[in-house]
C-alpha cells in the first residue's frame, strides 16, 4: 500500500510564510500560503496512490479537498514530525511539503515506484529537500537530521546513502520562502492558483 503524504501548517496570518512580510502583509502572506497548499493538495490528489494523507499543524479549512485522510502533526522538531508521519505508514510512502505549488502529478508519480530503488530524494534550491520517498518508512532515517539549515538536504541524502539505500533523485525545485522565491515560482507555474493570486497581490503591493 503506497501513501502520499503532505506535511503542512494551517495558513494563519502571522504563523505562515513570515519571510514574505514585507512586501506582503501577514494576511497576504497567509493567502499565498493557502494558495500554495491548495495547488499542492490538488496535484497530490491527482497522483495515483493507495492513500492520500494530510499531516496538519492546525485545523482543516475550505482549502482541504475531499479525498484526504487528515492526521495531526506530533510535537517536537521537524525531524521528529517527519519521522512520525512516516512511522504511521505501513508501506512505501512519499512525503512532500506545502512550499512547492509548481509540483505536478508527472513529478510525483515516478517517486511512488520503488521497483528500482529504496528511496527517492527531491532536492530544494535552498539546500533542503522538497520530497522524500521511502520504501521502508523507518523513522530512524530522519531522526537527528538537522532541519531548516543550508546543509539539510546534504545531511538527509548522506543518511540515506549511509544506510546503504539505493536512492533515486527527483528534479530540484524552489521552495516559496521569500518574495523573490514567490516571484520565480509563480512564473514557473502560470497555471496555478498561487500564480494567479501572486499576480494580483504584486500589483497591490506596487500600488502601496
Amino acid at each position: 500500500m503506497t501513501t502520499l503524504l503532505v506535511i503542512a501548517k494551517q495558513p494563519v496570518p502571522g504563523r505562515v510564510k513570515t519571510r514574505l512580510t514585507p512586501p506582503f502583509t501577514p494576511g497576504e502572506a497567509a493567502a499565498l500560503a493557502e494558495a500554495a497548499l491548495a495547488d499542492t493538495l490538488a496535484a497530490v490528489l491527482a497522483t495515483p496512490a493507495d492513500r492520500h494523507v494530510l499531516v496538519l499543524d492546525g485545523s482543516p479549512g475550505p482549502w482541504t479537498p475531499p479525498g484526504f485522510e487528515i492526521r495531526p502533526q506530533c510535537g517536537g522538531g521537524l525531524d521528529e514530525r517527519l519521522a512520525a508521519a512516516f512511522a504511521a505508514c505501513a508501506g512505501p510512502a512519499l512525503l512532500i511539503g506545502m512550499d512547492t505549488p509548481q509540483v505536478t502529478p508527472d513529478l510525483l508519480e515516478p517517486a511512488l515506484d520503488f521497483g528500482g530503488c529504496e528511496a527517492w530524494f527531491g532536492p530544494a534550491d535552498d539546500g533542503g529537500f522538497w520530497a522524500l520517498g521511502l520504501a521502508d518508512p523507518d523513522p530512524a532515517l530522519l531522526l537527528g537530521v538537522p532541519m531548516s539549515v543550508p546543509e539539510t538536504g546534504a545531511a538527509q541524502l548522506a543518511r540515506l546513502h549511509g544506510k546503504g539505500l539505493a536512492v533515486g533523485e527527483l528534479p530540484a525545485l524552489r521552495d516559496v520562502d521569500t518574495a523573490a522565491d514567490a516571484r520565480v515560482v509563480a512564473a514557473q507555474a502560470p497555471w496555478s492558483a498561487f500564480a494567479d493570486l501572486h499576480a494580483r497581490l504584486a500589483l497591490r503591493t506596487a500600488a502601496r
